[in-house]
């Protein structure tokens, strides 16, 4: 494993659930960390959690990744303070499952706003800096669902799908530039995702489904560590990450 002493990450949809895991654990590979997300209080208590941990240095930034200005400026905020981004985790994402009969239109559009655009403004934000460093790895979450398509995940799907097929198209075009590339896609994960989904159909299916098996986010955070450590001739494209079945 390479060592991440002095490197920088940001972590998007670092208040909560696999995105607190995620800057968790790169902190304690030793890289400062950059905490994205809109939650103020989350975040502070996250950076205090690290900095009395560790002896890495924190930066919260309270940003909406809809937002291409706050993104342009969450990295230019970055480069001041640490000089260089070397790690970009666009985690931030949204899981509003929904049957398409149901029409749940401003849920289909908060999906793509978060899911694929705050992606891309992510990718627009922090590749030129690494473009001209000639380094540094964007590692962007995707999904089991961005693989296959399960009932209600249709929209949801469709947005995973798409940081998937980003990411595929980043590893060729980026391949000979010192700029890696990973995909991460978690199965089901215990985190606070599902709380938000209104559809009351979806809802009823969920209780059915209580008790099963599910990941933590620590155990994302780790394939996601295992993909930035790598030498860097050496570049993880995928990782996709289930629960085994009991």
């Amino acid at each position: 494993m390479v060592s991440l002493q002095g490197k920088t990450a940001i972590v998007t949809g670092a208040s909560s659930g696999i995105g607190e895991a995620i800057a968790k654990h790169l902190a304690h590979e030793g890289a400062n960390v950059v905490l994205a997300a809109r939650r103020q209080e989350r975040l502070e208590e996250l950076a205090k959690e690290i900095e009395d941990t560790t002896s890495v240095k924190t930066k919260i930034s309270i940003t909406d990744v809809t937002k291409q200005s706050e993104m342009e400026t969450l990295v230019t905020e970055t480069k001041e303070e640490f000089s260089s981004v070397d790690m970009f985790i666009n985690n931030a994402g949204v899981m509003l499952l929904s049957f398409l009969k149901n029409d749940k239109v401003e849920e289909w559009e908060k999906m793509i706003d978060v899911n694929i655009k705050g992606v891309l403004f992510g990718i627009h934000a922090a590749l030129p800096t690494m473009l001209k460093q000639e380094s540094g790895h964007i590692v962007n979450v995707s999904s089991v669902a961005g693989h296959e398509v399960f009932p209600a995940s249709s929209v949801y799907s469709a947005t995973k799908y798409a940081v998937r097929a980003l990411s595929m198209g980043m590893e060729k075009e980026l391949s000979s530039s010192g700029v890696r590339v990973t995909n991460v896609s978690p199965g089901a994960v215990s985190t606070e995702l599902p709380e938000h989904i209104t559809d009351e159909e979806v809802l009823d299916m969920f209780k059915d489904r209580q008790g099963r098996i599910t990941l933590e986010s620590d155990d994302i955070a780790r394939s996601v560590v295992y993909a930035v450590t790598q030498p860097d001739y050496v570049n993880v494209n995928e990782v996709m990450v289930r629960p085994m079945k009991k």
